[in-house]
């Protein structure tokens, strides 16, 4: 088993955490939806108030995955949640235990930070991450429907006077 090594993202990163976004979009069919740069990851990733945060792993001193998160809040709990937006890890370190201490040091992170809870989106056809995420004890959320505005379903229903 390789030296694994986690470290938060920082400035000069970009590069690397862009090449983890597009590698995560091919694998999930969506590279057609990924338009991110790596100036777009600067301004949101690092600037003053950040947006979100990054945690990269390094398998013996090579970068070999990510994890991308921010902060939701349960009105239920009334507290903050931890929202995983994307994990992933590249082919060739699979298996090597990369994206369960990826998740250890998330759910280390949320309770830190005394988060209500940690959750996350998988689509539905990735039966391998489906079974890996169960067998740490997540279930699946079967009852909730994820809407999305994207476009110009976005910007009519921002328009005033649009239903």
């Amino acid at each position: 088993m390789p030296a694994i090594d986690l470290r938060k993202a920082q400035p000069g990163d970009e590069a690397t955490i862009l090449q983890f976004i597009r590698g995560l979009a091919e694998y999930e069919r969506l590279a057609h939806e990924c338009i991110a740069t790596e100036a777009d990851l600067a301004r949101s990733v690092f600037s003053e108030r950040p947006e979100a945060e990054v945690v990269l792993a390094y398998a013996d001193n090579e970068p070999a995955g990510f994890a991308l998160f921010f902060h939701n809040y349960s009105t239920f709990l009334a507290r903050k949640g931890l929202y995983l937006e994307d994990l992933f890890v590249l082919p060739e370190h699979r298996g090597k235990g990369i994206g369960l201490a990826l998740l250890r040091e998330l759910a280390r992170i949320a309770v830190e930070r005394n988060c209500g809870r940690m959750e996350w989106a998988v689509l539905d056809w990735n039966q391998p991450a489906i079974d890996f995420y169960e067998r740490l004890g997540a279930r699946a959320m079967d009852e909730w429907k994820v809407y999305r505005l994207t476009g110009n379903s976005l910007t009519s229903l921002a328009a005033p006077g649009k239903p």
